[in-house]
């Protein structure tokens, strides 16, 4: 507003001295200085009526007298003093507009300025703020959620090593309130538990989550039809929330984020830069409390705090929190081996065995597993946390699966007896050690299928040499390929390397 009304006023000076002193005809002026005729004409009629006759004259009033002179309609208004803060927070109230503000302020004033001119004075007064602050967010529309690139050390306090933490930062949109913490990573598990965290210190969801095109939470950006990660819309749906990403190279659509990440880096990270923590926990006390603080503040260029705009027009704008908390599930595409198991982490999962070849979606948390074909769950299992292990569901087995699998026991072991006898018998231990032979399929294929690059020949010493040194297992007779330490000599294979105990099956028992 004073940046406009210098312009106006030094506008009308340069005029009248163009005109009073330097004689220049009226069309001269407006294209010296780039405004139309009828303005120049204007000013110079105005300046006449108040019998303004000379340059001196004008140089002799002061800004507020000369402006008056040429707009004497205005001189009145100038003096109704107008409370913008409270217009600016009353914006920002869910279906509250300018318009409405307005008319409810001429109903108590009726010599209040019209509204064209209060819009002017309003958006005036606006640009003296910060960017952040001239953004207009409806009270509980718009969380924006960010990470800051700078990161926080954390300390083993047993071995040293230093981890770098990332700091998460959440903002709404009308209030500027904000919420922190730092996690191990960026992933969808800890990105999503941040979203919740800071849902819970808000007391309430907002419409809508604005999150930077991180692959956590947008799986694949685009400017129109980005694809959010599966998890992440579920937590969103369960919270009544809608995600709309950021677009991509667009800070200005999340220009809100991005300068609470820099205050709050300012004030959180930067404080905390001396300090050595040796526990996420330990970090998130510090940084919460410094985070009080920093909601707390006093607005440099309006009344009140993020805290108090927040308590005032923006906590009871934001949707109830659901009953129970969001448990984290993630998904993976999955196909069930010949052994009908699925992979997750290490572990296997059995399915129907008729499903075995077909792809599925998996969907695990830190209990549970689920298997899902065509959109119809077919398989539940409780998580398992071992490298390795296999669980199986006896409902899932064939009945009879000897005679009506493609692939059998017996079949393996005859495979494998083409290659060798240590081969087979290699086969063979593994799957003695399994609760159920098809548990061992996968490692028994993966060894036969070691033929085909490392010859017949090299395979059969290599299971000759594990078989020697108790390596039974894929991993074992790979390495001893892959380090060529089957051109090794080996003794030969003794009678009592034939393990005798009364749960070994034997090659026999798949016959």
């Amino acid at each position: 507003m004073a940046k406009q009304r210098r312009f106006a006023v030094d506008l009308i000076r340069e005029v009248l001295r163009l005109k009073f002193e330097l004689k220049k005809t009226n069309r001269s002026i407006a294209r010296v200085l780039k405004i139309s005729k009828s303005t120049v004409a204007n000013y110079v009629e105005k300046a006449d009526a108040f019998e303004l006759k000379n340059f001196k004259q004008v140089v002799e009033l002061d800004d507020d007298a000369l402006k008056a002179a040429i707009f004497p309609s205005q001189a009145g208004l100038k003096l109704i003093p107008i409370n913008f803060e409270y217009f600016l927070k009353e914006s920002k109230r869910p279906y509250v507009t300018l318009q409405l503000l307005w008319k409810e302020e001429f109903s108590k004033n009726p010599n209040f300025y019209s509204y064209a001119h209060f819009c002017f004075l309003f958006r005036g007064w606006r640009k003296d703020l910060d960017i952040s602050m001239r953004q207009t967010h409806k009270a509980g529309e718009k969380l924006f959620i960010d990470y800051a690139g700078t990161t926080l050390p954390i300390t083993d306090n047993k071995t040293g090593e230093v981890r770098e933490a990332q700091f998460f930062v959440a903002t709404l949109g009308a209030s500027n309130f904000t919420y922190a913490e730092v996690t191990w990573s960026q992933q969808t598990k800890d990105f999503i538990s941040s979203n919740i965290n800071s849902f819970e210190y808000f007391g309430g969801t907002p419409e809508i989550l604005i999150p930077d095109n991180l692959k956590s939470g947008v799986q694949t950006p685009c400017r129109y039809e980005p694809v959010i990660n599966r998890t992440y819309r579920e937590m969103a749906k369960h919270y009544n929330c809608v995600v709309i990403p950021a677009r991509a190279l667009k800070p200005k659509d999340k220009a809100k984020v991005e300068g609470a990440v820099l205050i709050a880096s300012r004030w959180i990270l930067a404080a905390l830069r001396n300090r050595t923590f040796f526990s996420l926990e330990e970090a998130n006390e510090a940084i919460w409390e410094l985070l009080e603080e920093f909601n707390s503040k006093k607005f440099q260029k309006m009344d009140g705090s993020r805290k108090s705009v927040f308590e005032e027009i923006e906590k009871e704008s934001l949707n109830n929190l659901p009953r129970s908390r969001f448990v984290i599930a993630e998904w993976k595409k999955v196909r069930a081996n010949i052994d009908y198991h699925v992979e997750i982490e290490k572990s296997y999962y059995s399915i129907p065995y008729k499903l075995r070849g077909k792809k599925c979606d998996a969907r695990y948390t830190d209990t549970t597993v689920e298997i899902f074909y065509q959109g119809k769950r077919i398989a539940s299992h409780q998580r398992l946390h071992r490298k390795g292990i296999h669980t199986t569901n006896p409902e899932h087995m064939p009945k009879g699966h000897r005679e009506n699998l493609e692939w059998s026991p017996s079949r393996i072991i005859n495979w494998a007896r083409s290659i060798g006898p240590c081969t087979a018998l290699i086969i063979t231990k593994i799957m003695d050690k399994r609760e159920h032979p098809e548990q061992g399929f996968r490692s028994c294929l993966g060894i036969i299928r070691l033929e085909k690059k490392y010859s017949k020949i090299r395979l059969e010493n290599a299971c000759k040499r594990a078989l020697k040194f108790g390596g039974i297992s894929f991993r074992s007779v790979n390495s001893i390929l892959k380090k060529e330490l089957d051109y090794q000599e080996v003794l030969p294979m003794e009678s009592s390397m034939e393990i005798e105990h009364e749960n070994i099956r034997g090659s026999d028992y798949y016959q």
